[in-house]
């Protein structure tokens, strides 16, 4: 298409290059998608997690849920069942809670969170189950594998894989069946895999432990480790769980990889009712908690029939 500038007016000029556009071609007329419905009213409360479910911790009755059956990543909440095992070995025999744990190399090396107990250095399983729950130690994790893994284990299995298939097969036994596991820690590997629904299952289970309960409360523990020399080494461990901060919050465990996005499984209790709650994929670590404010606080009030503000 050819124009002849001389011959047109100002105003015709200037329509003529809006409708060809900068590069000299007809411009198309812009394309707009219908929009998407208007915001409901009501309902639970927008979140960043790619999933969640809240259940009642006494009859595990799922009250809401989203995606709750879909495969994730679990990062770190991965250490509830590393705990049960040791849990379920100590209720067969106590006196489990006094042996001595030394770190090995192997345990000391592994990436992540860590409880910073070095290779060499010793203590009691009671004192190391703080290190697993509080700083999330990856390290812990292992060292608990690699310790109680040679009595779980079958004919030519090393210690370490026997603790996995325990895991494993201890996941099934509770009906979690679209969990399976890796490793005793989290970090992302093919097939390291669960669900927020499976999440309150085992939950619930580790929670019937004192022990669990009292792990996963506590804020800050202070711990003596022993050196391979016979000294001994103070090292303070803190929770990682934000939520101890505020009434009316019990713990449980938290979990953040670039796979997993920001896990969380908390329990809460008003009125004497207790919930549990899971939140995997948020989008940050702060997401983590205000996703899990806002749905309890939905859950009471729509749900749970205490709409009252203590």
């Amino acid at each position: 298409m050819v124009f002849c500038m001389q011959s047109m007016t100002p105003a015709v000029i200037v329509s003529a290059v809006l409708c060809l556009g900068a590069t000299g071609h007809a411009a198309m007329p812009e394309v707009t998608s219908p929009k998407r419905p208007a915001d409901p009213l009501y309902g639970p409360p927008f979140v960043t997690c790619k999933a969640w479910v809240i259940a009642n911790e006494q009859t595990g009755e799922i009250l809401a849920g989203e995606n709750q059956d879909e495969q994730r990543n679990p990062a770190s909440i991965t250490k509830i069942m590393t705990a049960l095992i040791v849990l379920r070995l100590a209720e067969q025999s106590p006196d489990v809670w006094n042996e001595t744990v030394t770190f090995t190399e192997k345990a000391d090396k592994t990436p992540g969170s860590t409880s910073a107990v070095r290779t060499g250095e010793s203590l009691s399983v009671r004192e190391l189950l703080y290190g697993l729950l509080l700083p999330s130690g990856n390290d812990a994790s292992v060292a608990f594998a690699e310790h109680f893994g040679p009595r779980l284990a079958k004919e030519e299995e090393s210690g370490y894989d026997a603790f996995i298939r325990t895991m494993c097969e201890t996941a099934l036994q509770l009906g979690m069946n679209q969990t399976s596991y890796r490793n005793p820690h989290g970090l992302t590997k093919e097939g390291h895999l669960t669900t927020a629904a499976d999440m309150i299952k085992l939950t619930r289970k580790a929670m019937e432990y004192e022990t669990f309960r009292e792990t996963v409360s506590t804020r800050r523990h202070l711990a003596l480790v022993k050196s391979p020399e016979g000294g001994k080494r103070e090292i303070t461990w803190k929770n990682t769980n934000r939520f101890l901060d505020q009434e009316g919050y019990l713990g449980v465990k938290t979990g953040t990889t670039g796979a997993a996005g920001a896990c969380l499984v908390s329990c809460a209790e008003r009125r004497g009712q207790r919930l549990i709650l899971v939140v995997l994929g948020a989008s940050s670590s702060d997401a983590r908690y205000v996703d899990s404010r806002n749905l309890y606080r939905w859950t009471w009030n729509e749900i749970a029939n205490d709409s009252s503000d203590e």
